[in-house]
């Protein structure tokens, strides 16, 4: 059997969380693909995959295994790509991650009209709530929002006007003490989201002052979805932290009210990232000339209608 061919078997596995999800996009029977994850366990000695009926879990061997396995499957296209210099049009497997909510709301409708161009390409998106390893995990492009860190990834700028903002309903805030600095937050309700801190909310620092001011709240309640924080912020709950994308229809909406805007951080940068070396393969390539300019024009209206909102 190939080697090359068994570790797509087990990205596949991986990727789709069980042998019949790798077989339906393998096209395979699942007796074919498990016969292929037995070859490369056979090849390597150890166990890679602990497998049920249902679930499949990578053993620790086998964490380290898939991250080289990216690598090597990744290389390989790369090499191919490069053979076929500019007559290779855009084909195949393209894997994009990003924020659930910009992925669902301004991504998702841009990829369907890129698929429509181009029908040699797949896109496969992932919603997550993280940052995640281009390379180990196998991801061709990523949408982040935040300061980037030094790395050999190449970005692309799409704006830098996503506001880290506190909201409330105004129900809520008619019948709770009045909120004028960041430390009237503790005399309120805070409705927690995972991403923007459990127990903390750092400001802008006073005047004179290079510290970022820190507020330390008990939270009444704590969701893992930027959905849940808004939702639980509409019906009076507390205050909630997001960004400004997330609440902009509730804001317009008169369901939430904007507060301690004077102290919010500097907006932040959104970048679509790509894996050093990525860029020249065409399907990357493509959806970047593609989406860029729709995702800089969707970023623009959203810092436009931030700024109304206040």
């Amino acid at each position: 059997m190939d080697r090359i061919d068994a570790m797509k078997v087990f990205v596949a596995a991986i990727d789709e969380g069980s042998l019949a999800g790798a077989a339906r996009r393998l096209r395979r029977s699942p007796t074919a693909v498990s016969r292929a994850l037995s070859f490369l366990e056979a090849h390597v000695g150890v166990e890679l995959l602990h497998r049920t009926t249902r679930t499949l879990r990578l053993s620790e061997a086998g964490q380290r295994y898939a991250s080289a396995c990216r690598r090597v499957l990744v290389d390989l296209e790369e090499a191919d790509m490069l053979a076929a210099g500019e007559r290779s049009a855009p084909r195949g497997m393209l894997t994009v991650s990003a924020p659930p909510v910009v992925g669902e709301e301004l991504l998702r409708p841009i990829m369907d009209d890129f698929l429509e161009l181009h029908p040699a390409v797949s896109i496969r998106l992932l919603m997550l709530d993280r940052f995640v390893n281009l390379v180990d995990e196998g991801v061709d492009l990523a949408l982040r929002i935040g300061h980037l860190s030094d790395s050999s990834d190449i970005s692309t700028r799409l704006g830098g006007d996503v506001r880290r903002v506190v909201v409330a309903s105004p129900r809520y805030l008619a019948h709770h003490p009045r909120i004028e600095e960041p430390t009237d937050l503790a005399k309120h309700q805070i409705v927690a989201f995972s991403n923007f801190g459990l127990d903390s909310w750092s400001f802008t620092p006073l005047p004179g002052s290079s510290i970022p001011r820190t507020v330390h709240f008990t939270p009444r309640c704590i969701v893992n979805t930027v959905r849940a924080a808004a939702a639980s912020a509409v019906a009076g709950t507390g205050l909630t932290r997001l960004y400004s994308y997330h609440i902009a229809e509730h804001v317009r909406d008169g369901r939430l009210s904007i507060v301690l805007a004077d102290a919010e951080h500097p907006p932040l940068p959104v970048h679509l990232l790509a894996p050093q070396g990525r860029m020249s393969v065409p399907k990357v390539r493509a959806f970047v000339d593609f989406a860029a300019p729709r995702l800089r024009a969707e970023f623009a209206r959203l810092a436009v209608e931030a700024e109304i909102l206040d």
